[in-house]
């Protein structure tokens, strides 16, 4: 049975404090055990009878209650998280200072568990200076910060500042958590592990266009590409993600190129290549594309009963990403499987990566039967990771996210 973990989420004055009931009620339905604190700001923007309801706790906002059971210092003892969404500018300044002027305040000081902020202001004040300078010594000491994104923001106005969506700051929350749980207690840096890398990610199955309608097309939803970029941005990653066709949001605080075509993540994957630490190729990319499109729709009364299709090969992204690696670059395959003898799915996987030239090979089963799905499209995975020489280094199984970290754990 799986244990409760306990989450503080910490709401502060601003508009989008009304966001924060779904982030709660997203914490509360994983089985975690959540409770808010929000200031005296947040609540004359989302009720307190509302955030009782969905966190099944009662809100405290007052330093002086709970005096007898030193409410201020034990909240903060008892946490495995604590999340602030949304954090002003004016709680972020406050923060950096240190200071504990009420009961949030006090709670993140007396803690040690990690703290995972998600900024939400308009724009001239998410680039004001002290913000910049504010934002630095918090990423300094190990705080995750998610977002903001860009968008819609209060009236009229439009720009970075937006607060992120609460599913982008839910999975990066939990993505901290199993990265705590699986380093031990304790265990955490100061500094997320991969703070200062540049990880290049690829996600999304490619499609390759038949006609203006049809395309041929594969069933990777993007999922464990998109898990991947989420768990490399908690550990303090600056992620790209070529995105190709993908089922599921990519957090705004990642740079996102969109393709569709083998030919043109082919090319993306290659113009960002030069500027990465890190590579790791999650897409499922077409092996073949037809020699030629039609112009106009394929017409059955035009063809007849068969349709016969012309196939070229596409260039091979992860060989070529390989041969032309920066010294020192990573690289991280995928090897998407329908073998489902455990031995002979090894057996391929060894055989790619000598063809492939990566660094470590992620070996997993995939296919779709009797309507279902293996793999692809799902919220779980299971991988066996193989490094150059064939050897396995790493096996795990799981929700895509803490699959994710288990490749991540790869970086060095």
């Amino acid at each position: 049975m799986k244990t409760a973990r306990t989450i503080v989420v910490g709401i502060t004055g601003g508009i989008a404090a009304y966001k924060a009931v779904s982030i709660v009620r997203a914490f509360v339905l994983n089985g975690d055990s959540v409770h808010v604190i929000a200031t005296e700001a947040a609540l004359r923007f989302v009720g307190k009878p509302t955030l009782e309801a969905i966190s099944r706790n009662p809100v405290h906002t007052d330093l002086y209650e709970g005096v007898s059971e030193v409410r201020h210092v034990t909240i903060g003892q008892g946490a495995d998280l604590i999340v602030i969404a949304p954090a002003t500018a004016n709680s972020i300044a406050k923060l950096a200072a240190g200071l504990a002027d009420d009961l949030l305040g006090n709670t993140i000081l007396a803690s040690t568990a990690p703290l995972v902020i998600a900024p939400a202001m308009h724009t001239e004040m998410w680039n004001n200076p002290a913000t910049v300078a504010n934002v630095t010594v918090l990423r300094s000491r190990g705080i995750t910060i998610v977002g903001p994104g860009v968008g819609r923001l209060t009236g009229t106005d439009s720009g970075a500042g937006r607060m992120e969506e609460p599913e982008t700051i839910v999975a990066v929350s939990l993505a901290v958590l199993d990265r705590q749980a699986s380093a031990g207690e304790g265990a955490a840096s100061a500094v997320p592990d991969l703070a200062g890398r540049r990880v290049l990610i690829s996600a999304g199955g490619t499609r390759e266009a038949l006609d203006p309608v049809r395309f041929l097309g594969n069933r990777s939803s993007g999922k464990q590409g998109v898990a991947l970029a989420q768990a490399a941005l908690a550990r303090g990653a600056t992620v790209t993600l070529v995105a190709a066709n993908l089922e599921v949001p990519v957090p705004t605080s990642i740079t996102t190129v969109l393709v569709s075509s083998a030919l043109e993540m082919h090319e993306a994957m290659s113009l960002a290549a030069a500027a990465a630490d890190v590579i790791i190729m999650a897409a499922a990319v077409a092996d073949y594309r037809p020699k030629t499109v039609q112009r106009g729709k394929i017409k059955k009364e035009d063809v007849g009963d068969t349709l016969s299709l012309e196939l070229v090969k596409n260039p091979d992204i992860l060989a070529g990403l390989s041969a032309a690696r920066a010294p020192g670059q990573l690289i991280i395959g995928f090897a998407a499987e329908t073998e489902t003898d455990a031995e002979q799915l090894l057996a391929l996987g060894r055989a790619k990566i000598v063809r492939k030239g990566c660094d470590y090979l992620v070996v997993n089963r995939v296919g779709h039967a009797s309507g279902s799905t293996v793999g692809f499209g799902t919220e779980r995975n299971a991988v066996t990771v193989l490094d150059r020489h064939g050897d396995i280094v790493n096996e795990a199984s799981g929700s895509k996210m803490s699959v994710a970290n288990c490749i991540l754990d790869l970086i060095g």
